[in-house]
């Protein structure tokens, strides 16, 4: 066993010593060695928790609280895939914004920092190959359906909001 792998401390459920080795066993039953299963999380990615598979395109190995603290804004601004997320927060009754991000958890993380109630949520979201084109045809349709527009928030009810995203979803999957 290495010396920077304390294999009581490592994984979440207790390691088992068994014929001289120490071994974890995962939830589903699966057995490994501590030292195999450590040397296959170094290559994994969590932000905030929420573990980014190696087919990412801001795949980096490593903790992370935000994507921001992986990569600069621009590498993050040139990835194209992502999400279109609609966040509402009741501060600001009936006004909805629509924005993009490659996470829109992510992104909520962000909003949240600025309000001491940390009361944002995400209403709705499609997770599309490109968010940037994605993102310009919802401000279009949100603009046709919306009270008034300021910026990128729309004063619409949480109802409509959630069926135009649902509808755009199924015109994603057709195409």
């Amino acid at each position: 066993m290495s010396k920077e792998i304390n294999p009581e401390t490592y994984t979440r459920s207790h390691a088992v010593f068994e014929g001289g080795d120490w071994w974890y066993y995962s939830p589903s039953g699966y057995r490994q060695r501590v030292e195999t299963h450590a040397a296959k999380n170094k290559n994994r990615m969590y932000v905030n928790g929420k573990y980014i598979p190696s087919s990412h395109p801001l795949h980096r190995p490593g903790r992370y609280k935000s994507l921001d603290d992986a990569w600069s804004h621009e590498k993050i601004e040139s990835t194209i895939e992502g999400d279109v997320y609609a966040i509402v927060n009741p501060a600001w009754d009936g006004w909805v914004k629509i924005g993009k991000a490659v996470s829109a958890d992510d992104r909520l993380n962000g909003y949240q920092t600025s309000s001491p109630y940390r009361d944002y949520t995400v209403l709705s979201r499609i997770s599309v190959p490109n968010r940037h084109e994605k993102e310009l045809v919802m401000h279009r349709i949100f603009e046709d359906n919306a009270e008034a527009r300021k910026g990128e928030w729309f004063k619409i009810s949480e109802e409509t909001t959630v069926l135009l995203f649902l509808t755009e979803n199924k015109e994603n999957d057709k195409e």
